[in-house]
Parts: structure tokens; C-alpha cells; sequence
């Protein structure tokens, strides 16, 4: 578990082992925030925890470098909880059980936290070190940003005082993000009385996973299968065809990740049994075919289980499959002037219903305010039709790009120095909080960058190894070479 401490350069990864070592699920951020303070007051800096329980460091310019432009260091320090069904974790006690692959590290099952524990990781190395040349710096380690960005929402002006944030929570090394997707929750519920099943009925346990799920915004554009979309083909067949009903549904279970499995818990008519579970293969061996290039293997399965009591009652039943059936995800629009990239998408993210109600969660994202308010009436539109009551919440909007950026130009020029290439220039699909903090500090001249990460939200996530030290050597030569202030 400890290789990745040989890994170069060692004081990141030293301190991203330690991070692994100290349970940061979103929501369960005690234990990282004692963590963080005491390191912080360790190495001498200045070190406090604001209201919502973010951890502010200080650290003064060297000698010389004090007329530079204040630069704020940002990442966040929960991570996303997830694990594959067969893996036996807790994320509030154990510990991330990390290895090498080749040139990646990957955890054993579970996320591997480098989302955002590489850019926590950086900014303790750059607080310990006391040969990096920089002028004023602070740094902004925000908490519980998985599940709604509450540190940078809770953000007080203040705080932090710096001129040019360094977000480094993007996952593409040699890629500056200078724009970002504005996101909103869409929560659509709904209670029922349940109805007694037939006591003539069967049972069955009908189970998907195996899917590769990933970053409900990153990688929404993949084609990635979404698990509650492919139930919903399941259900919707076997109640046209087999008199099924709907005992519960439980599908997905993080808003920004695209859901890996669902189980739905159905009752049919003894003679139909045979022709569910031929169905249920059926159903496999397509979907197998369909994602074969995104999605290797797809499993499908059915057992009996013991009858419930208890069900969906068929109009509501109905109502909510074809809901779920309707519903618009994935990628909706593309940027018109920047074709490659995602403008407006959304992702079906939790479904679970039974014992007399229902809940299904949304999470849409846009770079254009108009768009998302558009896909947002739709998404509310198709499941009042079901019977729902949707609420929208958390909705922030996106960070419009600034090309003139005075950091962006001297970072380029950094860039192309070490490396002999320019960086791409991008806008992110995805919620960074950057657009949140400018909203809080108007004016802050803000880059987003970081090593490259795959498939964060995810048990395969992982980190490119080589990336990292030159990540974190193009962090120290940006500090070292920041603009003057005017």
C-alpha cells in the first residue's frame, strides 16, 4: 500500500498518502479538517478553519517577491465514496488501500481520492517548502465539494485576499481551464399507498452492474451507459408484456456520478416467469452489443426472493416508469463555437422507490445560464406529468472565460519554457468552484489546472504517475514567476 511513497516528486505523494490514511467522505470531514490544521500549524503557517469548515493557510512572500500579485491555492478536501458492490468498506473509518499499475495508481475497489487529494497534496508540499520562491500566498482548501460545493458557498469576503486563484482540481495535465459548467439539482418526489401484491404472483430480484458509471460531467459525453436508464427498458417491456408490477427500484446513489447498477424488485405471474428471466438474458446479450466499445461486460441478472406484501399501485407504477423512460439525459447540446465540448447535459443520477414512496434525483449542467434553465423546465416538466413534485436547488452558475487573463498569458509562457509545448486552453463541463469563489471575490483572475486523473467518482479512478511532477513543477514555476501587482 505504501509503493506510492517512492513515487517522485515524494513530498506530494508523501502527503497524498496521508491522505489516504484519513477517512473524507462528503459529510464526514472531522477527521481531514484536525488533520489539515495541525499540518498547517506544523510547518509554520498561518492556519485557521472559517464557519463552514474551510481551512485557510497563510503563508508570507520570500524575500523579494513581496510586490507580486497575492496568489490563493485551491482544491477541496472531501472525496467521492464510492466502491464496487463485491468491495467491504467503510469510508468513514478505512483507510484508501492504494497500488501501482504500470504508470497509474488505483485503489483496491473503492475511489482513489486523487479528486481532489492531489491538489491538497501539492498545496501542503508548497507550504512545507521553504526554498520555493513566491510572493504573497494563501490557500483555500474548501470542504463537502462533492455533494454541493457548501465550502465555496459558505465562502465569506475576506477571507482570503489574494488577486489570482490557482483552482487545482481539473484532471487533464497540459490543459488550463479558464471557463466552467454552472449546475443545478433537480429533486422530483412523490408518496403513494401501496397495494398488496398477488399471492398467485412470483418474485424476482432483477439486478444490473458491471457498468463503468464515471463523472456525471467529465465523462457524460462518452457514451456511457446510465443504469437507471437501462432498467427503465427492462421495466417498461416486462409490464407491457408479462403483466409485471413494481414492488422497488433502487438505481445510482451519488448526484454527480453516473449510476454503475440498479436493482428493481418485480412480481409476475407464475406462468410468465420463464419468458422474465429469457427476457433478462436477452436484455444482457444486447446491451453487450450496444456499449461494447464503452461498456465491457454489462451483467444482467434475475432470482426469486420470497414475495413482498406490498407494491407500487399500477397507475402510479406506470406513471413513474414512463417518467424515468423519458426523462432527457446525457449530453444535450454542444458548445456552438467550440464543438468539442459539452455546453448543456444532464444526468439521471438516484432512483429509489418503494414502501410507498418515491424519489428521483437530477443533475444538469450548462455553461450557458439560458440552456440549463431551459433543460431544468423540461426535466421539471416530464415528471409532473408523472404526478411529482420537483424542487431545483444548489443551482450555481458557470465562470465565464476571460482569454486576456494576465495569469493565463505568464502561465502559457511558463508552460511552453519548461516544457517545450503550449498548453490547451479549455472550458470544463463540470462544476468547478471557481465561478462560486469569483462570484464571492469579483475580479479574481482564476486558472484551473492539475495531473491527469481518469474516472473520478469511480472505483477505477486513477492517477498518471509522470503527471504529477510535472504538475506540481509547473505549480512552483507559476508561484515563482507571478505577475507584479499594479
Amino acid at each position: 500500500m505504501d509503493t506510492i511513497l517512492s513515487l517522485a516528486p515524494q513530498n506530494v505523494w508523501k502527503h497524498f498518502y496521508s491522505l489516504t490514511q484519513i477517512p473524507r467522505p462528503s459529510g464526514h470531514l472531522e477527521k481531514v479538517q484536525a488533520f489539515l490544521l495541525e499540518f498547517g500549524k506544523s510547518v509554520g503557517v498561518e492556519t485557521f478553519q472559517d464557519e463552514v469548515g474551510n481551512i485557510i493557510y497563510r503563508k508570507p512572500a520570500t524575500p523579494g517577491m513581496e510586490n507580486r500579485k497575492g496568489v490563493i491555492l485551491q482544491a477541496h478536501m472531501d472525496m467521492v465514496p464510492q466502491k464496487n458492490n463485491d468491495t467491504v468498506h467503510n469510508f468513514e473509518t478505512d483507510p484508501i488501500q492504494t497500488y501501482i499499475d504500470g504508470e497509474w495508481v488505483k485503489a483496491k475497489g473503492t475511489t482513489l481520492g486523487a479528486d481532489n487529494g492531489m491538489g491538497v497534496a501539492a498545496i501542503m508540499a508548497v507550504m512545507e517548502d521553504k526554498t520555493l520562491v513566491h510572493g504573497p500566498l494563501e490557500a483555500l482548501i474548501t470542504s463537502d465539494e462533492e455533494t454541493g460545493m457548501y465550502g465555496a458557498f459558505g465562502l465569506k469576503p475576506g477571507t482570503v485576499n489574494g488577486e489570482i486563484l490557482l483552482n487545482l482540481d481539473s484532471e487533464d495535465e497540459g490543459e488550463l481551464y479558464i471557463g466552467c459548467a454552472g449546475g443545478e439539482d433537480l429533486t422530483a418526489t412523490l408518496s403513494y399507498k401501496e397495494e398488496e401484491t398477488d399471492p398467485e404472483d412470483v418474485a424476482l430480484k432483477v439486478t444490473l452492474k458491471g457498468l463503468r458509471g464515471g463523472h456525471s460531467g467529465l465523462e457524460i459525453n462518452e457514451g456511457r451507459a446510465n443504469a437507471n436508464k437501462l432498467m427503465a427498458r427492462f421495466v417498461n417491456q416486462v409490464i407491457a408484456f408479462d403483466e409485471a408490477c413494481l414492488v422497488s427500484w433502487n438505481g445510482g446513489n451519488m448526484r454527480n456520478a453516473i449510476p454503475r447498477e440498479c436493482e428493481v424488485v418485480i412480481t409476475v405471474p407464475a406462468e410468465e416467469e420463464a419468458d422474465v428471466l429469457e427476457f433478462v438474458k436477452d436484455c444482457e446479450t444486447l446491451w453487450n452489443e450496444e456499449y461494447q466499445v464503452h461498456e465491457t461486460p454489462i451483467t444482467f441478472s434475475a432470482e426469486r426472493v420470497e414475495l413482498p406484501k406490498m407494491m407500487v399501485p399500477a397507475e402510479i407504477r406506470d406513471n413513474l416508469v414512463d417518467a424515468i423512460y423519458a426523462c432527457q439525459n446525457g449530453v444535450l447540446r454542444m458548445i456552438p463555437t467550440i464543438p468539442d465540448t459539452v455546453e448543456t447535459s444532464s444526468n439521471l443520477a438516484i432512483v429509489n422507490i418503494g414502501g410507498g414512496k418515491a424519489e428521483i434525483k437530477i443533475l444538469s449542467r450548462s455553461s450557458r445560464d439560458s440552456m440549463k434553465d431551459y433543460l431544468n423546465t423540461s426535466l421539471e416538466s416530464c415528471f409532473a406529468m408523472a404526478g411529482m413534485q420537483v424542487v431545483r436547488s444548489g443551482g450555481y452558475s458557470g465562470w465565464e472565460p476571460n482569454v486576456n487573463s494576465p495569469i493565463l498569458k505568464a502561465m502559457k509562457e511558463s508552460y511552453k519554457e519548461q516544457f517545450g509545448n503550449e498548453p490547451a486552453v479549455k472550458v470544463i463541463h463540470a462544476g468547478l468552484e471557481c465561478g462560486i469563489i469569483g462570484a464571492v471575490m469579483p475580479g479574481l483572475d482564476m486558472i484551473s489546472f492539475g495531473p491527469t486523473l481518469r474516472s473520478p467518482h469511480s472505483p477505477d479512478e486513477r492517477c498518471l504517475i509522470p503527471t504529477v511532477s510535472k504538475f506540481y513543477d509547473f505549480l512552483t514555476a507559476t508561484l515563482a514567476n507571478t505577475p507584479v501587482k499594479e
